[in-house]
């Protein structure tokens, strides 16, 4: 059996979202869904094998979500990342308490991404 975890976060503004998600953590964007012109959005953005359905609609899902995100090499992502012009967040690679390294970004909407390179692989 196999499975994958898509999560789904809030969002409140297509541009900021797109700046966001496609622009400062390089994801691209898979799709989008409107019900009508000016209904609210619902997408999917993906980088590698990491999908995230961002959501414009207020029943789907909390504002200030968090979303813990294991990857391979940290510091590559994190230099990709942080080579961006984005002022809205600059995150900084710590020592998580369980031992691994980790670093954090904050969309526009307080969702949290955690990036955590596990020690034992």
């Amino acid at each position: 059996m196999e499975f994958q975890t898509i999560p789904i976060l809030r969002i409140f503004d297509e541009d900021k979202a797109k700046e966001f998600y496609l622009g400062f953590l390089g994801m691209k964007l898979d799709w989008e869904h409107r019900f009508e012109a000016d209904f609210p959005i619902y997408m999917q953005v993906s980088k590698g094998n990491l999908v995230f359905h961002l959501s414009e609609h207020s029943g789907d899902c909390t504002p200030g979500s968090k979303v813990f995100v294991n990857v391979k090499d940290l510091d590559s992502l994190y230099r990709e990342v942080t080579s961006k012009p984005y002022k809205l967040s600059k995150p900084v690679i710590e020592d998580a308490p369980w031992g691994d390294r980790c670093f954090t970004v904050t969309d526009p909407f307080s969702n949290k991404v955690l990036f955590n390179e596990p020690t034992n692989t």
